[in-house]
């Protein structure tokens, strides 16, 4: 049996995406295959546009990043509930409850095969929930699929030179990402800095992919090649 644990970006779910609908269609194929294999995956689905809009609208009136936090927070259970009623349609034996904390998430894989959740408490992005939560449950690994291709050396759309990567250590994204600490609500990384720093300090596998593209998402979970950027420590 191997445990996975997928933060799939929110955006995943928005018109971002050319054909949403589609989209979820294969990855509910995917997790339904990947179940059947024996696998337990968890997901962890981020907030995207309703977060960015929630946040945008509260802050002229709220300067607490906490309290924006929770609006951050609150979108991101509302796109893991529709995740989560779109697998239980579809005869997937999923967490029938969506957890507010990483263990009761690991405590409900214990028995389903699948756990699907948002954001848990303020100062802390879907990506660290994620990589939390795949700490805790000794994952073999940690998928951050977002809409992004590969980890580069700046914003590819405002650097047309920016390089990109197939392979960097814990401390190299960590230096792309900057600081291991949270600053502000909604902000946006390839990967969130703080989740970075516990993947490093738990030498944790991190798979950054484009999660638009399904097929990559299936690859990444059974264990071969895709293209994207594979993070490990140095001496890996």
């Amino acid at each position: 049996m191997v445990c996975i644990v997928i933060a799939l970006g929110g955006s995943l779910l928005r018109p971002e995406v050319d054909d949403r609908h589609a989209w979820l269609e294969e990855l509910i194929i995917i997790v339904r295959d990947r179940v059947s294999a024996g696998d337990r995956i968890g997901l962890v689905i981020g907030g995207g546009a309703p977060a960015r809009e929630g946040i945008g609208l509260a802050q002229p009136l709220i300067d607490d990043v906490h309290h924006l936090d929770k609006i951050g927070i609150a979108a991101t259970r509302l796109n893991a509930t529709i995740v989560r009623e779109a697998l239980s349609d579809a005869g997937i034996s999923v967490s029938g409850t969506i957890p507010h904390r990483v263990d009761e998430a690991v405590q409900l894989l214990e028995s389903r095969p699948v756990v699907v959740m948002g954001g848990t408490t303020p100062g802390h992005t879907t990506d660290t929930v994620a990589i939390r939560f795949a700490i805790a449950t000794s994952a073999n690994r940690c998928i951050i699929a977002t809409n992004v291709g590969k980890v580069y050396s700046a914003d590819p759309r405002n650097n047309s030179n920016a390089d990109a990567f197939d392979k960097l250590t814990h401390d190299e994204l960590q230096e792309i990402v900057g600081p291991d600490k949270h600053t502000r609500a909604g902000g946006s990384s390839v990967v969130d800095p703080v989740g970075v720093g516990e993947a490093n300090r738990a030498n944790m596998t991190l798979n950054i992919l484009d999660g638009r593209e399904t097929n990559l998402i299936k690859a990444a979970l059974e264990g071969n090649d895709f293209k994207g950027t594979t993070i490990i420590t140095e001496e890996n």
